[in-house]
């Protein structure tokens, strides 16, 4: 009233708090919650990160155990267990940040640089969020990081950190600092436990609190747009291919081929991001669907979206002309560019069309697992040789021995003497792969013995194990 100013910039009117049945919490109904005993059997920062990130402030929300377990398990739990990996793996390798030098970007691992330029992102959008009052998308960004983080990042890594990979244990560990400061706001105790274990331990000179630490701030020049938009692409074929290994039962550890991809996809991946989509789908080759020659089948529609802009009426008769055309010709025309199609309707009476005009798809004939989304197919080659039926058994003899490490109470980078008893077809597998099993299983030896009655048995395979730490 006195400067005849508002006296607030911003206004809040916070929803109703629910019980998880939908009802309004009432003491008339019985069905209130303390925050209290919440808090203690969930933690203060699941309630904290549920209030702040789980739908609009003004919106009526749930509050149950359940939600809170689910906020924990998809979030807390997640950022929780991959600060745990790191510190595993960087005690195993007698890593410590402040004895040696970052490696420069250019010289990392693809997955390393593609690592630090969403993190930069991250740091971007998590600030407008929050210099916006937008605490949900704040939850929502930070989720979906930490979920690409641990089923991505970690996932496609595990091996360069049993390896103690200095490239991915500095990226990871750069990571996670950037991140804790990020969640602070939002989990303020999980977050200051991570820093003293992950931070002040390693580095004399950090902060003695997260919530000294300054801000993140973003770093242009290490973000690179173009390889975001490739690994996106590469996460997409994945999606796929792993889609058509379940529509066609074919367990992941038998290795295949060749899978094939539209040749706009193959065209925008290096060959690192080739190798990871080949490592991750256990296939020998990578190719596009014009190398497979008479094997696919092509089709054409057109994106209406895309006409309409600029055919506006004329649009379904420059589908139609799409739609007539040799399909095959048309994606291997439109690949080098523009192409014109006969439309009396259109000016001129040809129609000029680019790739945004017309999805294409490409699909194998019989013997192929195939899946197609949004335009995008992914083909498995399902003829399995004998040579690729040795190499998946040999997987499965890997998995059968890292179960028995486990079971023998081993450390992850314990080194041990490996014997071995099986017979046919299983044992060429096993010798002829054997190199790739001790690699592994972190096997200093690996002896062909008689099975001893204390030995592991696969019945299933008809092989015995014995792992002992070397």
């Amino acid at each position: 009233l006195v400067f005849e100013q508002s006296p607030y910039r911003n206004v809040l009117c916070l929803g109703h708090i629910l019980a998880a049945d939908g009802r309004k919490m009432s003491k008339h109904l019985g069905n209130i919650l303390l925050p209290i005993p919440l808090m203690d059997a969930h933690g203060a920062d699941a309630l904290r990160w549920f209030m702040a990130a789980d739908g609009s402030p003004w919106s009526a929300r749930r509050v149950g155990d359940e939600a809170l377990q689910e906020t924990v398990r998809k979030v807390l739990l997640t950022y929780w267990n991959t600060v745990s990996f790191h510190a595993l793996y960087a005690r195993a390798n007698d890593w410590t940040p402040g004895e040696v030098v970052p490696p420069a970007l250019k010289h990392r691992h693809i997955l390393d640089r593609w690592l630090v330029s969403a993190t930069n992102v991250l740091v971007r959008e998590v600030t407008d969020a929050l210099e916006n009052f937008d605490t949900q998308r704040t939850g929502q960004l930070l989720a979906a990081f930490i979920d690409d983080l641990s089923n991505w990042y970690v996932r496609r890594s595990r091996r360069r950190f049993w390896a103690g990979d200095p490239s991915a244990l500095w990226t990871l560990h750069e990571t996670l600092e950037v991140l804790t400061r990020l969640m602070a706001p939002m989990v303020p105790f999980i977050t200051e436990r991570v820093w003293q274990d992950l931070i002040v331990t390693t580095d004399p000179s950090a902060p003695e609190s997260v919530h000294l630490a300054s801000w993140p701030t973003v770093d242009g020049s290490v973000v690179d747009e173009q390889l975001d938009e490739a690994m996106a692409v590469v996460r997409r074929i994945v999606e796929l291919g792993r889609g058509a290994r379940a529509e066609a039962r074919m367990k992941t550890r038998q290795p295949l081929a060749r899978a094939l991809i539209s040749s706009a996809a193959l065209a925008k991946l290096d060959d690192d991001l080739q190798a990871e989509i080949r490592s991750e789908l256990n296939v020998v080759a990578l190719e596009s669907f014009s190398s497979a020659g008479d094997l696919v089948d092509h089709s054409a529609k057109a994106n209406f979206r895309s006409l309409g802009k600029r055919f506006a009426k004329a649009t379904p008769k420059v589908a139609a002309a799409i739609a007539a055309a040799d399909a095959a010709q048309l994606a291997t025309d439109l690949a080098s560019g523009p192409v014109s199609l006969p439309v009396a309707e259109v000016e001129g009476g040809q129609a000029v069309i680019t790739a945004e005009d017309v999805i294409i798809s490409e699909r194998p004939r019989e013997g192929w697992s195939v899946l197609n989304e949004q335009g995008e197919t992914v083909a498995l080659d399902l003829e399995i040789t004998p040579q690729l039926a040795r190499a998946g058994l040999a997987r499965d003899v890997i998995r059968f021995i890292q179960d028995t490490r486990k079971q023998a109470g081993l450390d992850v980078s314990d080194r041990i003497e490996l014997a071995w008893d099986a017979s046919g077809e299983l044992a060429e597998a096993v010798e002829e792969h054997l190199g790739q099993i001790t690699d592994e299983v972190l096997a200093v030896s690996a002896t062909r013995a008689e099975r001893g009655a204390d030995w592991a048995v696969e019945p299933d395979l008809d092989l015995a194990v014995q792992v002992v730490k070397a």
